[in-house]
């Protein structure tokens, strides 16, 4: 049985309901035994029917009157104590209607089979997101705003009711439910074939290992976004077939590698998440002697990064116990503080990373930092985005937020799937490649150009894929073309072009104009307001498409007939 709502009921009300009814037996059968007398006085004796009804209405109102004819005492005198009889019944029901109402089993079945409802109702693709905090919240928000549809589980019940106060838009199914149990993962939809992914990225790796094989398990075809801060739990991910794998330490490994060493590469990188086309003066990041404070998993991986770009460091272990032990009066920046900083060399030190996963103590070694040299470069981390009004008042000169970072790359992966792929491709080039990227990006564009992408569908692209499966060829460059004059080129550049065509796939960073279009091909695409309004017309209109095409008006026949058959 898929919901025990209605065994539930059955089970609490089946004594009641027996009462009810022999109740209403007893008296009934009594009515039609006892003689009376109609209007004539003549012997009558009630009908089955008759006695039904006046115990129907006399056992819940007591008060309608003697029916069908004026009772006889013998006959008042049944009714007097059936009147006893049938409340006490009905009261015995009712208490029971009220408790079972209460009853938090039967309003957790319900809840289970509203939600079951809800996911099977769903007619587009969506997402099941394990676990309902600050990031999932933010991804939820982002997919939102994209049509993307999600399913949310989480085992606290407070947090399912604040996704309901949330109010998103379209509706957000959720309930409250072990999200480790295989039964919670097929109750979310992850059988149907709509569901396009599950999303888990709880702050135990062990945990999300253990979710992410069941749900590799439950259904191979699905994408699977899980968090994973160690190289043993990545490397376990990978042996079981996990495609994408977040460890936002690894991440911010990464960035600082590449903005100290490739800063056009971080660039490039940090544009696909809404940084403008240009490195402002703060961050670039100095090449003298850096101080990690906290040496956790974040520690060791901005170490990683410095190690990797030739930067000297060293470590302050703020999170030793024994450190912790001193400071349990909770007052920070006192001379051990600075006695400490002093011993790693602040006064000489170029960057100071405050990294450890107490937001307070990060806050306050900077300031503490900042007093002993004015001049240094400081990098906070912070854990919650709760906190970020503070960290933005504390003046850090570059703030590494780890759920917004997490949140973006999980949104990309999801929502931006190539912008996500270039990222990692750049990542595989030098710095002169992104500075010349850079420079014809904000040569042909500006500083703040567009960013989207789009699969060439019969949907998405209706003319160019009606003439591409003519066998008209066309290429990047035709779709660059102005509709106002097609001898000109909008602000249009394509950054990667990806086509799959049968086993072979076809993957281009920065592709010539002369690449070829093909249905069902993917591009990511930089551009400006108008020239992203020029490209959509003219992959879903034939006038347009027949205009760049030809450099002529479409003026008679049909349109299909007037495109040439080749360009």
């Amino acid at each position: 049985m898929e919901s025990n709502s209605v065994w539930i009921i059955i089970h609490r009300m089946r004594i009641p309901l027996l009462v009810i009814i022999i109740t209403f037996a007893i008296s009934i059968l009594g009515l039609t035994l006892i003689p009376g007398q109609d209007d004539k006085g003549n012997p009558y004796y009630m009908t089955f029917f008759d006695a039904f009804y006046f115990v129907s209405y006399m056992a819940t109102t007591i008060g309608f009157g003697e029916a069908p004819y004026t009772f006889t005492y013998p006959q008042r005198l049944w009714v007097s104590a059936c009147i006893y009889l049938t409340v006490i019944g009905w009261f015995y029901g009712i208490g029971n209607i009220v408790a079972l109402i209460q009853d938090k089993k039967l309003a957790r079945e319900l809840s289970i089979a509203r939600f079951r409802s809800k996911v099977r109702k769903l007619g587009e693709p969506f997402i099941i997101v394990l676990g309902y905090n600050n990031v999932t919240k933010e991804i939820i928000n982002r997919l939102s705003n994209e049509g993307i549809r999600t399913v949310v589980v989480d085992k606290d019940e407070e947090k399912v009711e604040e996704i309901e106060l949330e109010n998103f838009i379209p509706e957000v199914p959720a309930i409250a439910a072990d999200t480790t149990k295989p039964h919670t993962l097929k109750l979310a939809g992850i059988h149907q074939k709509n569901c396009q992914g599950v999303v888990v990225l709880f702050e135990d790796d062990i945990k999300n290992a253990k979710i992410a094989l069941m749900c590799k398990l439950l259904n191979k075809r699905i994408d699977i976004i899980v968090k994973s801060t160690t190289k043993e739990n990545t490397e376990h991910l990978r042996n079981i077939g996990i495609r994408h794998i977040e460890n936002p330490f690894k991440i911010i490994s990464d960035r600082l590698y590449f903005e100290i060493a490739a800063p056009y590469i971080w660039l490039l990188e940090m544009w696909i998440f809404g940084h403008i086309l240009r490195i402002r003066k703060r961050e670039f990041l100095p090449k003298g002697k850096y101080i990690i404070c906290g040496a956790g998993r974040m520690g060791k991986a901005l170490a990683e990064g410095l190690e990797r770009a030739g930067i000297e460091y060293v470590f302050v272990d703020i999170n030793s116990e024994e450190y912790k032990q001193r400071k349990q009066s909770a007052i920070y920046g006192d001379g051990e503080d600075i006695k400490i900083l002093l011993q790693a060399g602040i006064t000489e030190a170029s960057c100071i990373i405050a990294a450890t996963k107490d937001d307070m103590i990060n806050l306050t070694i900077l300031s503490t930092a900042k007093k002993l040299n004015p001049a240094i470069y400081t990098i906070g981390r912070e854990n919650a985005l709760e906190d970020i009004s503070i960290f933005k008042s504390a003046r850090i000169d570059k703030i590494y937020i780890l759920e917004r970072i997490l949140a973006k790359y999980t949104y990309n992966f999801i929502a931006r799937p190539l912008a996500n792929k270039f990222i990692r491709l750049i990542h595989q080039k030098d710095n002169r490649w992104a500075m010349n990227t850079v420079g014809k990006l904000s040569a042909t564009i500006g500083q703040n150009p567009l960013l989207f992408e789009i699969t060439i569908t019969e949907e998405s692209a209706y003319a160019l894929t009606k003439e591409l499966q003519k066998g008209t060829k066309i290429t990047l460059e035709v779709l660059k073309r102005s509709r106002a004059n097609w001898r000109k080129k909008n602000k249009i550049l394509f950054l990667l072009y990806e086509n799959q065509e049968g086993e072979r796939r076809t993957t281009l960073l920065m592709p010539e104009d002369s690449i070829e279009v093909k249905v069902g091909c993917s591009l990511l695409i930089a551009c400006d307001e108008e020239a992203k309004e020029d490209f959509e017309y003219i992959i879903n209109n034939y006038y347009e498409l027949y205009y760049v095409l030809t450099g002529q008006e479409q003026t008679v026949g049909l349109v299909g007939q007037l495109l040439p058959k080749s360009a």
